[in-house]
């Protein structure tokens, strides 16, 4: 437990300093600082010059009006501003107390004393003095007004309120706040919650400065015009994470379904809610009000339309086409679209896909802004070099993640293999296929045209040229080669020998 914890601070000593017994307000009136006592009192260090702070000071500017004038609640800004012209602009936006710029001593020793090592941050003291919490950043967030007076009390009732909404959950009680009972289209007009009652709702969690969500964006409103066209009752409730607004409206302007107000404070609740870790997520709720899944962007993704309705009957039914589209897969499904059925060698010359059918082939996804992709292809191109020189039937085609034509060009430039051409459409069908979430990634492809091994660069990165031809039927024959070897040597007492290392046991 730290000792702040069970310390009841003397406020007058804490904020003083020699010949200062006060605060100021942004009109540059001075406050006693035994006024602050048996109040609740915010410390709040923070900067102009740091962004999330900015974006944060608004949400406590809301709770301070709110609270303050009961008397009981005090804010208190500890600033980190570099110099006075910054802190008295940024302090202007602030309704409540502050320590003077110039008592540089106090601050510092403020934010040591409180352990502060990033901004923002709120440190919530009780009417004694003693901390409450120094989380009142996150509490704010999750919470707004609702987790005043920031206690261990408070937060447990909160949790405890958090889980009988899970267990009786309704859209009512996703959607609508003490003081909203609508929703908004992107005309402006409200529309009321209970028209959605009965209907399977899509809350769509977007942020649409993510180019990823610029895309999604684009699949979604193809399956709800389809549909709505079938007369589907499902609708999409945008949940907006921007931090402009004027991109917000830009981008909303052009979706045909409705969205909580920019802003709105259930929009962080219900990222909380929902544990939300990636974006596009769009979290299906069935039209009992309870949640049917958590994201179904990659289904919708992977399927268009024929995810609908999201059920778990329709996840087995398509995990079944799946399982039949894998089994009867071919180089000539993974690689060809329409016109599109050829790779590109070093000169531009076009490789027709139906010269590698019967080879084994890594598709190597991969870019030239990623660092560890660049220092990854010097040992794949040696692998490479080293494989042909045995004649095998092997071929890697790499697959650009590269932001420009440019940057593609230089890069193919240092590989000896072949490529899908820059912009190619089929990237994107490749990258839903294979489920891509990072770079550096091998896929290994056999000569049936069948996915052979999804993590062929960790195999090349432990086995070298050995990995070939990358199965997983050859990786345990590797591994068990090399326990053999292990165990076949003398160990030193107190070492155990693994594969090519030998470790204190």
């Amino acid at each position: 437990m730290a000792v702040n914890d069970v310390v009841n601070h003397d406020l007058s000593s804490l904020f003083s300093s020699e010949g200062r017994d006060f605060l100021i307000r942004n009109n540059g009136d001075q406050v006693k600082i035994s006024s602050l006592s048996g109040k609740i009192v915010g410390l709040y260090f923070s900067g102009s010059w740091c962004g999330p702070c900015r974006e944060f000071t608004p949400k406590v500017v809301e709770i301070y009006k709110q609270v303050a004038s009961k008397g009981e609640f005090e804010v208190l800004f500890v600033s980190s501003d570099q110099d006075e012209e910054s802190f008295n602009g940024y302090f202007s936006k602030m309704p409540w107390l502050a320590i003077p710029f110039s008592d540089s001593a106090t601050r510092n020793r403020l934010e040591e004393l409180f352990h502060v090592s990033g901004i923002p941050s709120l440190v919530i003291l009780d009417k004694n003095g003693k901390v409450s919490t120094e989380d009142g950043t996150l509490i704010v967030i999750e919470h707004g007004i609702e987790g005043y007076p920031f206690t261990p009390e408070r937060m447990e009732f909160l949790k405890e309120k958090e889980e009988n909404a899970r267990n009786n959950q309704t859209l009512k009680s996703v959607l609508v706040s003490d003081s909203r009972d609508y929703l908004e289209s992107n005309k402006g007009n409200q529309v009321a919650v209970s028209e959605l009652e009965g209907k399977m709702v899509g809350l769509y969690f977007c942020d649409n400065s993510d180019e990823t969500c610029l895309e999604f964006t684009e699949s979604l409103k193809d399956i709800y015009a389809k549909l709505r066209e079938k007369g589907e009752k499902f609708e999409v409730v945008l949940v907006p994470l921007e931090y402009e607004e004027e991109e917000y409206r830009k981008e909303f302007e052009k979706m045909p379904w409705l969205a909580l107000p920019f802003k709105d404070e259930v929009c962080s609740k219900l990222v909380r809610y929902f544990d939300l870790d990636t974006l596009p997520t769009l979290v299906i709720i069935g039209p009992d009000g309870k949640t049917l899944n958590p994201n179904v962007a990659e289904l919708i993704e992977e399927h268009g339309v024929q995810a609908y309705p999201f059920t778990p009957e329709k996840l087995v039914e398509l995990a079944e086409i799946e399982k039949a589209k894998e089994e009867s897969q071919t180089l000539d499904s993974l690689l060809v679209s329409g016109d599109l059925d050829f790779v590109i060698g070093k000169n531009g010359s076009e490789v027709p896909v139906s010269e590698l059918v019967g080879k084994t082939i890594l598709l190597y996804f991969s870019a030239h802004w990623c660092s560890p992709c660049r220092a990854f292809t010097p040992k794949l191109s040696e692998i490479y070099n080293e494989i042909k020189a045995k004649g095998e039937a092997f071929e890697v085609i790499f697959i650009s993640s590269d932001r420009d034509q440019s940057s593609f060009d230089e890069y193919f430039s240092s590989m000896p293999w072949l490529a899908i051409p820059f912009g190619d459409e089929r990237k994107k069908s490749l990258d839903r296929n294979f489920k891509i979430q990072g770079i550096p990634t091998a896929i290994a492809i056999g000569p049936s045209g069948r996915t052979v091994n999804k993590e062929a660069r960790g195999m090349i990165m432990s086995h070298g040229a050995n990995a070939y031809p990358f199965t997983k039927e050859h990786l345990k024959h590797l591994e068990e080669k090399a326990e053999e070897i292990a165990e076949g040597g003398p160990e030193k007492e107190g070492f155990v020998c693994e594969g090519d290392v030998c470790r204190r046991a």
